[in-house]
């Protein structure tokens, strides 16, 4: 099958508005695009319903390798709604391309995903989950829509919003949502069995903290674990300030409650 290109434009701008569009850019006297260039046909056909292929030989087109700063070949660039959204540069081997396809191609449903996040802006929480429902039963490995139906049982159902996450591995952009999930589930497992924390002058001012964070009362809840890290800094295997870590991942660093608190939570550690 020929993946080579004489309309840039039209089989890769326009097309990946549509579908992603993976670009070989390769040479004739290019050594490692000759090895490259069959690994990616192979991939193509293998997911030629995720994305397509298209080879552009930068002897005949500088202007364009030029336009996309092409200084070193094979160089592989993917783009979506028109513009590059990640590359590589060399001959990977084909298991190492394929992972990094898993993690740089965005899903197929992502209009609805945007349009689920919309629901959740909006307060419109039952209707963002099933259509994020909708998207897991097709895809169970998007880790996006996952890490947002956790986020939306962690409050309700902690044990249910564990399954959501437990997919979710290292390199995700959504890794450090599934760690903070999977700590305040382990946190909220103490409400019904506050005897199994140790007694100490901490605990009732440990559990309010776990309480409150239950009841998404961020700032409250922050400062009380805070204030049990300043008191007793190992209660719980150190379980304030992995709370308090958990709470930045989950809100984001740009969250006001994370810029507010970040200053206080680093002191606390050196008390």
């Amino acid at each position: 099958m020929d993946y080579d290109t004489d309309n840039f434009q039209k089989y890769v701008i326009e097309q990946s508005h549509q579908t992603p569009v993976l670009v070989d850019f390769w040479a004739e006297w290019c050594g490692p695009c000759k090895i490259l260039s069959p690994v990616l046909e192979r991939l193509a056909e293998k997911y030629k319903d995720r994305w397509k292929l298209v080879n552009l030989n930068t002897e005949k087109y500088p202007q364009i390798a030029a336009q996309y700063g092409i200084r070193s070949i094979p160089n592989v660039k993917l783009f979506v709604d028109g513009k590059v959204i990640n590359e590589f540069v060399g001959a990977l081997p084909e298991a190492a391309i394929e992972q990094w396809l898993k993690k740089v191609l965005p899903s197929k449903y992502r209009q609805k995903l945007d349009e689920a996040q919309q629901l959740l802006s909006g307060g419109r929480i039952s209707e963002a989950q099933k259509l994020l429902e909708e998207i897991v039963q097709a895809e169970p490995a998007n880790d996006s829509a996952n890490a947002l139906l956790a986020r939306i049982h962690v409050f309700v159902s902690p044990q249910e919003a564990l399954k959501y996450v437990e997919a979710i591995e290292p390199g995700s952009g959504y890794f450090e949502t599934a760690e903070s999930i999977q700590t305040f589930a382990h946190l909220f497992q103490h409400l019904g069995n506050p005897d199994n924390l140790p007694n100490g002058a901490c605990k009732e001012q440990y559990l309010k903290a776990i309480k409150d964070l239950y009841a998404q009362k961020f700032e409250t809840a922050i400062r009380s674990f805070i204030e049990t890290m300043e008191t007793n800094r190992e209660y719980d295997d150190d379980g304030s300030r992995k709370a308090c870590i958990a709470i930045f991942k989950f809100l984001g660093e740009d969250h006001s409650i994370t810029r507010k608190y970040r200053p206080a939570f680093s002191s606390a550690l050196y008390v």
